[in-house]
This record gives C-alpha cells, sequence and structure tokens, in this order.
C-alpha cells in the first residue's frame, strides 16, 4: 500500500495582526504534519513576495495556503492567476481586520481555520482586475482609503483595526472630491465624488458593511457604491447613513456590474485588498467569474457549485 501525501505551499507574513502569524506557525505545521500532509514554508519579508512565492513553488501543490491579512491574500490570488494550474487557495487569516475572511465564514481562530482547509471544502469565487492587478475584494479611492495603506505597520501591531479607524477620521478634514466618470453595464455616470469602491464583499475596511441579500460572491456581479461629493461638516452624516446602509439613489448609490471604467482628469490614488493599488487617470475594473477555488465552509454568499478537492491520502494496490 502506497499513500501520496498532500502537498501544501505555506505562506506566512510574520508581520501581520500583531505578529500572531509568526506565533502561529508552529501550531499550523504541527497539524498538518499530524494529518500526513507534506509541506513547504516560506515568510514574506516585503510587499509583493507572497506572489513570487507562489509563482516559483506552485508547482506540485495540491493548495496554496496563505497566513496573514487581506493584503497577503490579495497577493497569493495575484500569484495564483499568474499561473497555469489553478491550485485551490486555503486562508488563514490573521490580519487586522479580516474583511474577506468574515465574508467567507471563515474563522479568525487558527485551528478551526486549519481545520477547514483539511475538511476539503471549496467554493468558486469572482476576481477582480483593475488595469493589469488582480484584487479579491475591493478596489477603492476617495475618503478613507488612504489610511488603509497609509497607517504605519507598527502602530497596526500594537492596536490592530483601531489604528485604521483613528487615521480614516483624520483623513476627513482633508477630504477633497474626485471628478469622474463611470461607465458601468446600466449606463453612465459623471459626476464630483468623494468616495468610490468596487467589491465582492459584506465588509469593506471593517466600517462599510453590505446586506447579505446584496451580495453573491460568485455570480459574475460586483457591487458599486458610490458617494457623491460633500463637505467635510456634514461627512459624519452621509458616513452614519453609509454604515446604516441607507442608498438613497442620489448622493449614495449602490450599483451592480460585471465591468466598470472609471476616467478622471488627473491621476486618482486607489487601494487594492487595503494596500495602494497605484494612481490612474483610467480604471478599468473587470469581474473574472469563479476564477479561483478558495476554502470556505457552506455559506449562502455563494450560488450553488459548492465542490469538495480531494484531501485524504489517495492509495494505490501494488
Amino acid at each position: 500500500m502506497d499513500n501520496e501525501r498532500k502537498k501544501v505551499l505555506l505562506i506566512v507574513n510574520p508581520c501581520a495582526g500583531k505578529t500572531k502569524s509568526r506565533a502561529a506557525t508552529f501550531d499550523i505545521v504541527d497539524k498538518f504534519s499530524k494529518n500526513d500532509y507534506e509541506f513547504s514554508v516560506h515568510t514574506t519579508t516585503c510587499r509583493g513576495d507572497a506572489t513570487e512565492i507562489v509563482r516559483k513553488n506552485y508547482e506540485g501543490k495540491d493548495i496554496v495556503v496563505c497566513c496573514g491579512g487581506d493584503g497577503t491574500l490579495n497577493e497569493t490570488i495575484n500569484g495564483v492567476m499568474d499561473v497555469p494550474s489553478r491550485v485551490p487557495i486555503g486562508y488563514i487569516p490573521t490580519g487586522s481586520t479580516n474583511d474577506l475572511a468574515t465574508t467567507l465564514g471563515i474563522s479568525t481562530d487558527i485551528d478551526k481555520a486549519t481545520d477547514l482547509i483539511m475538511s476539503g471544502k471549496v467554493n468558486s469565487y469572482d476576481v477582480g482586475l483593475l488595469n493589469n492587478r488582480y484584487f479579491s475584494y475591493v478596489a477603492a479611492f476617495g475618503a478613507l482609503t488612504r489610511a488603509s495603506y497609509a497607517t504605519s505597520q507598527k502602530l497596526k501591531n500594537k492596536i490592530g483595526h483601531l489604528a485604521y479607524i483613528l487615521n480614516g477620521f483624520k483623513e476627513w478634514k482633508n477630504i477633497k472630491p474626485v471628478h469622474m466618470r463611470i461607465e458601468y453595464d446600466g449606463g453612465v455616470i459623471e459626476d464630483d465624488f468623494s468616495f468610490g469602491s468596487v467589491s465582492n464583499s459584506t465588509s469593506v475596511s471593517g466600517i462599510f458593511k453590505f446586506k447579505n441579500e446584496d451580495v453573491k460572491l460568485n455570480d459574475g456581479l460586483f457591487e458599486i457604491l458610490l458617494v457623491r461629493k460633500i463637505k467635510p461638516i456634514t461627512a459624519p452624516v452621509v458616513l452614519g447613513k453609509v454604515i446604516r446602509q441607507e442608498y438613497d439613489g442620489e448622493r449614495i448609490l449602490l450599483l451592480r456590474t460585471s465591468k466598470v471604467k472609471f476616467t478622471s482628469p488627473d491621476e486618482v490614488p486607489w487601494t487594492l485588498d487595503g494596500e495602494f493599488g497605484g494612481a490612474h487617470k483610467v480604471a478599468m475594473v473587470n469581474v473574472l467569474s469563479k476564477a479561483i477555488e478558495i476554502c470556505s465552509p457552506e455559506n449562502p454568499l455563494f450560488e450553488k457549485d459548492n465542490v469538495f478537492f480531494s484531501t485524504e491520502p489517495e492509495t494505490e494496490t501494488v
């Protein structure tokens, strides 16, 4: 009897979530080992590392597992999308916010998240592409977005998600509307906007929430949230309405589309999954339907195409 062990590529961001990933690495490795997995472990040292690790080490692997925050998952997805074999992705969320993990229903308990990966349950998931870069759950511009990538790692390690909120509120006094022409499946809008996002999640930055009935994670459509020009003095009131999901169709709009083109006279900074996504005069966003498979539990946000990948050791009678 010859057992073929499942091969895992484990990517760890040791700085994520108050360095929670670093402390968890031994427990993750121990659990995989005890369940007869063969694995290689790689740690990230700088931005973009996870993508390169996938590109160089994906061959022969049955699953790629990343341990870190939303940014680490973003880089891992970029790596998987760039290689010929779309190997399934496992996610052990140890970041400061973990927006996508919340949406997917993945526990932030490391032991439970690892158990989910070993259960073999995966769902197909839509991925976004902004110009030439993939994102997993949100591309955004305007108010609050800079805080997601400008907050220092030291502060995030010290106080976690609160660091984003504190920096975000500092931005309100410097709100500068952006003129945008927005072409999407349902038409064209042109105006000045204080905030805009294209997302595939029920939570953005741990602040903006969407109703479960408004979101499907593999339907080929993303949600566009737009907030027209607001004055700093009225910003808290408008923010409150967005948080309460009071979309009036005039000042605050919620749309759905499979693709959208943003055009502005000046370069506009974007954030992708909480990381800086470059400054663009033209930002073309496409939804790549069911582009990846990600380990996740039963979830009504997914269309009914749940599948399993095999995690049991294969046996061959000799």
